[in-house]
């Protein structure tokens, strides 16, 4: 009677085939030891007051020179990309490893027209969030209720 044994298509069981690493190891796992990188888009929280709307974007690990805003025809655009790649040598200098990951995302938001002061929009990147303030215009702001006296 033959033992049940997993079989992996070569005539050596004991050795792992190509195929058998390639198909069972996770596909979107692109880590690098410690540092992961994917292709998801960051969170986005946007928050608006009277005075302003303000976005906090997710991006960790970033550094505010990997983002680029800019505002067109009331569109303003968050892009980052960054290329990261990890080399492994020997003592010879020859590569025993060699990977590299690219990460970029693009979000979009629409702002409403005349309503806000395009020139006067600012962005902070710190500790992993990246804070984008729009200020708003006198006319879009909610003026408080005015009494109205009856005579």
């Amino acid at each position: 009677m033959k033992a049940l044994m997993k079989r992996n298509g070569t005539h050596f069981p004991n050795v792992p085939s190509f195929f058998d690493d390639f198909f069972t190891r996770d596909l979107f796992d692109w880590s690098f030891g410690n540092q992961s990188f994917g292709n998801t888009l960051p969170a986005v929280n946007v928050m608006e007051t009277n005075d302003k709307y303000e976005l906090e974007v997710a991006a960790p690990g970033m550094t505010k020179s990997d983002f680029n805003i800019e505002l067109d025809n009331n569109v303003l655009v968050i892009s980052s990309s960054r290329e990261m790649s990890n080399d492994e040598k020997d003592k010879a200098g020859n590569y025993t490893r060699r990977e590299f990951s690219y990460q970029s995302f693009k979000r979009s938001f629409n702002l409403p027209e005349n309503m806000v002061q395009a020139d006067k929009i600012s962005a902070k990147y710190a500790d992993g969030v990246l804070r984008v303030v729009i200020p708003k215009t006198e006319a879009a702001k909610v003026k408080p209720p005015k009494m109205i006296k009856i005579s």
